[in-house]
């Protein structure tokens, strides 16, 4: 159903881009989870740490969740919801929330994400050791310990096999008989370890939660392979003695099946993974997950011109990024990323949730749930424009379950057809309000999530992908045509109730200041796109008109943005925005990134406003905030910004993992940040592929493989002096290419752009023109001069650019 673009194609030798080590490394092991390095096959989760007298790998699955199937619907609200409405219109915004509180709200706020418990192995003996080196290999997806005692070297390798479905690891020495340590389970949930066949045994019980009761199992085990020496085990441990090498197989699993079905058998799933597991040889094993994992991962490679400084440890190089031009370090985060996602969301298993899948807590913080005010799109941010489209697949597939889950939800609590989602949901898909009125009466989850259904179309035109999934868009779509309400005042459509995420025109929680309005800029801006898309996809695939005409309608009465008084983009209807506010959530720049509202070239006014709100809002913030910046200064079209940015990341933001810290850990802004560094490489939403649109002045020169462009186009490019030196193009899918640049260029067939681009993946947002405050004189962007131009392109055929000198 989806298109993949295989290396194979990408593999051109103009664009050869010499390996580089991708490599975390570390001359100690680590003394806290956010210095353990992770492993993942998207099911199974583990956080190395590498200790040579006692090794720890703390696990996680990616079912196991407190609770069992529920329902969070308030059937109080919808009887509400006329008089909450009234006091919204009526400026009696704190009564209106009280309102929101007392018929929302239920006692079910999500369930949280846990921890398995910790494997640990005891190594005698090992308390003093030299030449300890510690690594993870992103390039691979396998971490390594080595380290001396005596006149011994050891070491452990281990990866979670992508192709196998077990933790494997791997520990030798370089003289016979010298392995020896006692392996034990830990976890601080209710279990019980036993040994069955010759394996060590874990079972774990899922916490109740909420007055939802736990009925999860997570059951792990563990086999031993040693070569040399002996093997036994007592009730709770297992024993090594003298062996040469040892390979240890780890698999777990629980009795989930699906959000409402919980029959599935743990035991049997882990103990059918590791016989199978354990038949293959350990070279074979590894080299088979390391080619799968190369399979996806190799697509992209960057290298950015700078001094070498991959000799010194990671965290060595993330204290040192602000004073000095460690473009590899920049280039690592990215690529770690893009490692990240490969681990935590692989095809039928489930999206990365707040931790992707690694948790060390009973309680992961914020939950671990899925939030969907920004953070669960957040993480697929990276998936199409680093050609990773695959790994969208698992957030495709909760889509589906949502809009079922929903539909019960607009219902009863809304009267609305179609289906709703709130600011946050979890394993089980709740889809009514979670948490208190502040944060949570905000019915935009589904129709954000949306998007990147219409996204991944636009990236790969799978038209198939698109009718499967067409029924979610216009369920959400459905959902608001029967939501949306006439504003008294203004006689737009808006949303009401509903908040700007976490925000109110008053400030934040801590100044117990109320959130719920009605119609603010973010809603509005959601609203359009997905009443835009919806028409867009039910054109594609001959939807009855009648229907069509009643989204163009809905669309034709939103209102529209507005210019405010310290010429900011308004997050909300009225022009209140406060120019002081520093708040982490940019909601109302939704319009400039993810979406693609905003143009510097068709909307400059509203491009110079929100470049004004995001120098009102500042360059702090948490780490996920941080990573939304990036992106919005690249599509600001400022890489000297952007890496300012980036520079703020790694300042305290970024832990010795290279782990996002929100704080504590959030994965979101590890995505966001790769994500953001692939937009100041290339953009593709303003109607042409434009080629480095906001690289740093630091950034002098480079080359990039294998990042996507809508349209089924793959780019590969080099520069050099902060220009671009030359590119090839793959198109996927055929059709006009048009290319903006900074520099202008030639190539066989490259023409000079007239009129709107003929290709249908890069037709133009028409918005309406916004409105502007009379105490103001706009101000227009000021911009580099872009040359652009077309090129029809064949399907799968590549093109080649230069750089042309007048």
């Amino acid at each position: 159903m989806m298109r993949y673009v295989m290396l194979s194609v990408l593999c051109l030798l103009s664009f050869f881009v010499q390996a580089q080590e991708l490599k975390l490394w570390y001359d100690k092991p680590a003394s806290e989870w956010t210095e353990a390095l992770p492993l993942g096959n998207s099911r199974l989760g583990a956080m190395v740490y590498g200790g040579p007298a006692e090794e720890e790998l703390q696990l996680n699955e990616e079912t196991f969740w407190a609770g069992s199937p529920y329902r969070n619907d308030n059937p109080d609200a919808l009887k509400a919801l006329p008089q909450i409405r009234r006091q919204v219109f009526q400026g009696n915004y704190m009564a209106a929330q009280k309102l929101v509180g007392q018929n929302f709200e239920t006692p079910r706020n999500g369930m949280p994400y846990q921890t398995i418990g910790s494997l640990k192995m005891n190594f005698s003996g090992h308390e003093q050791v030299t030449d300890y080196y510690r690594e993870l290999d992103i390039a691979k997806a396998v971490a390594t310990v080595r380290y001396r005692v005596g006149e011994v070297g050891y070491t452990r390798e281990a990866f979670a096999s992508l192709v196998d479905d077990v933790i494997v690891i791997r520990l030798a020495s370089d003289k016979p008989g010298q392995i020896s340590f006692d392996l034990s389970f830990d976890s601080p949930l209710k279990h019980e370890v036993s040994v069955r066949k010759g394996n060590l045994y874990l079972r774990v019980k899922g916490n109740d939660h909420e007055g939802v009761p736990g009925k999860l199992y997570a059951e792990t085990l563990v086999k031993a392979v040693n070569e040399g020496g002996a093997l036994s085990f007592d009730k709770q441990k297992m024993t090594v003695r003298q062996a040469d090498v040892v390979t240890l197989y780890v698999s777990a699993a629980t009795n989930f099946v699906n959000y409402k079905d919980i029959s599935g058998n743990g035991y049997k799933k882990a103990l059918a993974c590791l016989n199978s597991a354990c038949k293959k040889d350990y070279s074979r094993a590894r080299m088979e997950h390391e080619e799968k994992f190369q399979q996806m991962f190799g697509r992209v490679d960057l290298h950015i011109d700078s001094e070498d400084y991959s000799n010194e440890p990671t965290d060595v190089r993330i204290k040192q990024f602000n004073v000095r031009n460690d473009a590899g370090l920049a280039t690592l985060l990215f690529q770690y990323g893009r490692y990240l996602l490969i681990s935590s969301s692989l095809p039928g298993g489930q999206p990365a949730n707040l931790q992707g899948i690694w948790n060390k807590e009973v309680v992961a913080p914020w939950d671990g749930k899925y939030t969907v005010n920004i953070n669960l799109q957040m993480n697929y941010w990276p998936a199409e424009v680093t050609n990773l489209s695959e790994c969208h697949e698992p957030l495709f597939r909760m889509l589906e379950e949502l809009s079922e889950a929903g539909k019960e939800t607009a219902r009863v609590m809304y009267g609305c057809n179609g289906w709703v989602l709130h600011h946050n949901t979890d394993l089980w898909r709740c889809t009514g309000m979670v948490d208190k009125a502040f944060w949570g009466m905000w019915p935009n989850g589904g129709a954000w999530l949306c998007q990147h259904l219409w996204q991944h179309f636009l990236f790969t035109g799978d038209k198939e992908f698109l009718k499967a999934y067409y029924p979610v868009m216009k369920g959400a779509a459905d959902f608001f045509m029967d939501f949306l309400v006439t504003h008294p005042a203004y006689g737009w459509l808006v949303t009401c109730p509903s908040n700007s995420p976490e925000h109110g025109p008053e400030g934040d929680e801590k100044k117990n200041a109320p959130s719920t309005i009605a119609g603010c800029t973010m809603d509005n801006q959601i609203a359009f796109e997905l009443l835009s898309n919806t028409l867009c996809a039910a054109r594609l695939l001959n939807e009855k008109e009648s229907y069509m005409l009643r989204l163009q309608h809905k669309i034709d009465s939103l209102a529209p943005m507005q210019i405010g008084r310290y010429n900011q983009l308004q997050e909300w209807l009225e022009d209140v925005d406060n120019p002081e506010d520093k708040h982490r959530h940019i909601s109302h720049a939704y319009g400039l990134y993810p979406g693609n509202q905003i143009s510097p070239f068709r909307n400059p006014l509203l491009f110079q406003a929100v470049r004004n709100t995001l120098l009102q809002r500042g360059d702090e913030a948490t780490g996920w905030s941080i990573g939304w910046k990036i992106n919005l200064w690249a599509r600001l079209l400022d890489g000297n910004h952007a890496y300012k940015i980036i520079g703020n990341l790694l300042k305290g933001r970024t832990y010795p993992n290279l782990f996002d810290a929100h704080p504590p850990f959030q994965i979101d802004g590890n995505f966001g940040y790769t994500a953001g560094v692939a937009e100041m490489l290339v953009q593709s939403q303003d109607e042409a592929v434009h080629l480095l649109p906001a690289l740093p002045d630091v950034w002098k020169s480079g080359q990039v493989k294998g990042l996507k462009a809508r349209g089924g186009f793959v780019v590969n490019m080099r520069w050099q002096g902060g220009q671009l030196l030359d590119a090839e193009v793959y198109s996927g899918l055929g059709g006009n290419l048009r290319l903006r640049s900074y520099v202008p260029l030639k190539g066989e067939g490259l023409v000079e752009a007239k009129g709107t681009n003929s290709n249908a993946y890069y037709q133009p947002t028409n918005i309406k023109s916004p409105l502007i405050s009379k105490n103001i004189t706009p101000k227009y962007p000021l911009l580099y001069r872009v040359y652009e131009y077309d090129l029809e392109t064949l399907p799968d055929k590549s093109y080649k650019i230069e750089r042309a000198f007048l």
